[in-house]
């Protein structure tokens, strides 16, 4: 592998994190982590709701802090690191961009289903125009053929992004796909292709590498696998790994394994593993975030999270249907209680 380029990482605990502790980030903790993160050199951290920009309802989960306080409260501590902010048409407004831009954000990262590029154009055209980084982020690219993926990438790219990601939104890839479609991206796309993994087959990591193996520039990483379901690449083991390849990153590893142990540990409700229910996600391909929702419907319809989650793997439903979830733990209770 050539480790004559350098990789920029992005850290996604202040973002993706929000899904495994609820939404529940305070401006101390925020600020704590933040501070801790510049300190290290790490050149970008995400903050928002989980479900990016406007997501706190009821539907995607309620923060316990408006996410714009948490965004101005990294900014005011982050150093040299610039804050990125994820939006996702149809939850987050380009009202909501503004104000995010207004207080600190330097880079928009813009998400839809790795189908459903059209709906970014307006959001990454505004944000080029603002002034900031514009990164397409295509969710859940394990749902699409490696030539649906291209063609969604390209509209990305003709729409202002600087770079177009692929999105193991459900941890169900295998190494050899992340290799097959991050060269097809590399091979087709002007751009930086990057590449944000989970962990809920263990091959976070794995499939990290291998994206960087054909060419990715771009890593998303969650320091002590701080992310929805299993976590996702973790961030400060992935910087050692790099290391040890003698590809740089610039971020200082002890700091960051510091801040792993000292800040972040803490702040875990449980320790990120692989369960049962994280295991079913990447084996099922369900969205990573559906897992706190599958386990409360669980609880309130007395069905197995595992049949919740293979059942909405089976229909194919993706991010931005979480109503789903209730409905078919519903109707799988309806059936067991007729039978």
């Amino acid at each position: 592998m050539s480790t004559e380029r350098d990789i920029l990482i992005t850290e996604v605990a202040l973002r993706d994190g929000s899904h495994a502790i609820a939404h529940q980030y305070t401006v101390e903790q925020v600020k704590k982590v933040a501070k801790a993160l510049g300190e290290a050199n790490v050149p970008y951290i995400e903050v928002a709701h989980g479900d990016g920009l406007g997501g706190s309802t009821l539907q995607y989960g309620l923060s316990r802090t408006n996410e714009m306080e948490l965004i101005e409260a990294a900014v005011s501590v982050c150093g040299d690191s610039k804050v990125a902010v994820l939006v996702l048409p149809g939850i987050g407004t380009i009202t909501d961009l503004k104000q995010a831009v207004s207080i600190g954000a330097k880079m928009a990262r813009v998400a839809t289903h790795v189908t459903e590029a059209d709906v970014s154009a307006q959001h990454l055209s505004k944000a080029k125009e603002m002034g900031l980084e514009t990164v397409g982020f295509l969710m859940m690219s394990h749902m699409a053929p490696v030539e649906k993926l291209v063609e969604q990438a390209k509209l990305m790219e003709s729409y202002g992004a600087d770079t177009v990601y692929m999105v193991d939104s459900a941890g169900a890839l295998l190494p050899h796909q992340v290799k097959e479609r991050v060269r097809a991206l590399r091979q087709n796309l002007q751009v930086n292709v990057g590449f944000h993994g989970h962990n809920n087959l263990s091959l976070a990591m794995a499939n990290t590498l291998a994206a960087i193996e054909e060419g990715a520039q771009r890593i998303d990483g969650s320091i002590r696998c701080l992310g929805a379901g299993a976590g996702n690449t973790q961030t400060e083991v992935l910087i050692a790994v790099l290391e040890n390849m003698g590809i740089k990153t610039g971020i200082d590893l002890y700091k960051l394994m510091d801040t792993a142990e000292e800040v972040i540990a803490p702040l875990l409700q449980s320790p990120q593993e692989i369960t049962r229910d994280n295991l079913v996600l990447g084996y099922a391909g369900v969205y990573s975030s559906f897992l706190l929702h599958a386990q409360r419907a669980s609880k309130k319809y007395g069905i197995d999270s595992r049949d919740i989650l293979i059942e909405l793997g089976r229909r194919k439903v993706v991010g931005g249907q979480e109503d789903m979830i209730v409905d078919v733990a519903d109707e799988l209770a309806r059936q067991r209680k007729a039978n």
